[in-house]
């Protein structure tokens, strides 16, 4: 007689990496986790040690700045550089024509953008996907082709030479309505139509129902557009030409050129300059990532 022989199934062989119970995935382990974390924090040291250095520089003598090895942390620090550079510049009217610029442009390309995003993601008129293409297709044209021929019309209207010219250049933006239309087409369709049955207009359903769900978009419109203009150079370069008319970028250029040996001052100059666009980052990144991360997904 043939003796029967009874197994068991074998236990799968045990991982170093537990599936996730609500993706299935598989989690990385505990070292290529450590791993990962350790890429991240020496990408993040070499992002952030050029504005570590310029912020040290700020505060150093001229002859301490580019001593050898690098003094990453100076003996003294010396906090009337920041006081010397309001006395020796004009960096009230620097910082004052700047954020002008700024809070106008942004304002301005945020309510066209969004108010044109609207038209082209929730009214039907004929052409639409065709005008909308035609519009987002000047992203891809560089400012320097029409760059003459816009500076002639600017001087023909008499905005030559005037802060009105780079508001009336930079009002209206073709990646702005794009980024905002993405972002109402994850809205669902059905609170506008809701809206139109209560006897809604159109723009009481962008002002009421579509500006406060696309909070995360506007931030991420206002950030970016923000940040575009402040550090804008050629365009206020080109018509800007009067010394109470420049701003943060030309007035550091025109600084450098008096002082090129003045090293700690120019890094003063430069703290001040980046230090606005800092503060707001970090204040609105939360809103930012959100917004960049929801736009494009259908909802």
């Amino acid at each position: 007689m043939t003796a029967i022989r009874l197994t068991t199934p074998s236990a799968p062989a045990p991982t170093d990496r537990p599936a996730d119970p609500a993706s299935g995935r598989r989690v990385p382990s505990g070292g290529w986790r450590v791993t990962g974390y350790l890429a991240l924090v020496l990408a993040a040291v070499a992002l952030l040690l050029p504005f570590y250095w310029m912020v040290m520089s700020s505060l150093k003598t001229n002859s301490d700045v580019f001593t050898v090895p690098i003094r990453w942390v100076p003996d003294t620090l010396v906090w009337r550089n920041y006081l010397d550079i309001w006395q020796r510049s004009d960096m009230t009217t620097w910082l004052g024509n700047t954020l002008l610029l700024s809070v106008l442009v942004t304002l301005l390309q945020v309510f066209t953008g969004s108010f044109a995003a609207y038209g082209f993601a929730r009214v039907r008129f004929p052409g639409r996907n065709l005008l909308f293409l035609a519009y987002i297709g000047t992203i891809a044209v560089p400012w320097q082709s029409y760059m003459i021929p816009q500076f002639v019309l600017m001087s023909k209207l008499h905005l030559s030479n005037t802060l009105w010219a780079i508001v009336a250049l930079q009002a209206f933006g073709a990646f702005g309505v794009f980024l905002m239309k993405q972002f109402y087409e994850t809205i669902p369709e059905e609170l506008s139509e809701s809206a139109r049955v209560d006897g809604l207009s159109e723009f009481g359903i962008y002002r009421r129902i579509m500006l406060p769900l696309s909070r995360p978009a506007l931030a991420s419109l206002t950030l970016l557009t923000f940040v575009t203009t402040w550090n804008d150079y050629l365009g206020p370069l080109i018509y800007l030409r009067a010394p109470e008319l420049r701003t943060i970028q030309l007035g550091l250029r025109t600084f450098i050129s008096q002082y090129n040996a003045e090293y700690a001052l120019i890094m003063t100059g430069s703290v001040l300059s980046v230090l606005p666009v800092a503060v707001i980052f970090l204040l609105g990144q939360r809103h930012f990532v959100e917004g960049i991360a929801t736009t494009g997904l259908k909802g």
